[in-house]
């Protein structure tokens, strides 16, 4: 059953836009929420309506079970999103996201349900390449936080304290299972264009992994680098949605 667009708990809109041509769909990294998203829309072209996934168990879903295979979250983001495929749109997705937004446009083209204008993976190794890190998700709660420290998108304020991190812990250990517990399988390059997006100094994914994301797809591929480690999202966001805008410009009105 489809999930009803007015009342859909998967989609938050900063900026709602009736008159807008095109959406474009983004999915948090782990832990995060739609949040993230919601001063973006005003740096993007004016016919664009961001649309921020806020995937369950975090900000206005906190009661809700997590999910912790990607699977069962791919089934379940078809169904909530179909709806609003009804205009063209790109898909965004920001480390843990960009491994979503890449499944969920595969699923889209096995069901020949409309796919994306444009996949923009974010913060990514390409997805059929193995993780050079170790998986930190089952890790005693003192390593876990030491882990979360060395990547630097957690609020030092929220891993120093106990209460919140109680809330947050499994949160963001639920998300890093998704990634740890992913297996790729091969299946034929999208037929659509890949934008792939890194910083420059990202200890976990250099340019020959973030180069990998060509073999994705039959189409046009590009990859931009920006300065900052691997939350440069939030560090270096005007420049990224200045190329982002670039991206999503000229897609504008095409066809769904």
């Amino acid at each position: 059953m489809q999930t009803n667009r007015a009342t859909n708990p998967w989609l938050v809109r900063p900026k709602p836009n009736r008159l807008a041509n095109f959406r474009l769909f983004c999915f948090p990294f782990a832990g995060g929420g739609a949040s993230l998203f919601r001063l973006w829309p005003d740096q993007l072209p004016e016919g664009v309506e961001l649309c921020a996934i806020q995937l369950p168990g975090r900000e206005t879903r906190i009661r809700e079970p997590i999910h912790q295979l990607i699977g069962p979250l791919i089934d379940d983001l078809v169904e909530a999103l179909a709806a609003d495929l009804d205009q063209p749109f790109a898909l965004f997705g920001h480390s843990m996201g960009a491994l979503v937004a890449f499944e969920l446009t595969r699923e889209l083209r096995r069901r020949n349900l409309p796919s994306p204008q444009l996949l923009i993976a974010s913060g990514r190794i390409a997805p059929q390449l193995r993780p050079r890190r170790r998986p930190i998700h089952t890790l005693p709660e003192p390593e876990f936080r030491k882990e979360l420290r060395l990547l630097d998108g957690t609020p030092q304020a929220l891993l120093d304290h106990n209460e919140l991190m109680s809330l947050f812990s499994p949160i963001i250990r639920a998300d890093l299972a998704v990634n740890a517990t992913y297996i790729y399988t091969t299946e034929p390059p999208l037929p659509l264009p890949i934008l792939a997006l890194g910083g420059r100094t990202d200890p976990w994914v250099d340019q020959e992994e973030l180069e990998g994301w060509r073999l994705q797809t039959s189409e046009t591929f590009k990859s931009e680098h920006f300065p900052g480690s691997h939350f440069f999202l939030q560090t270096a966001t005007a420049e990224l949605l200045a190329v982002l805008s670039r991206a999503l410009t000229p897609l504008q009105g095409l066809p769904a």
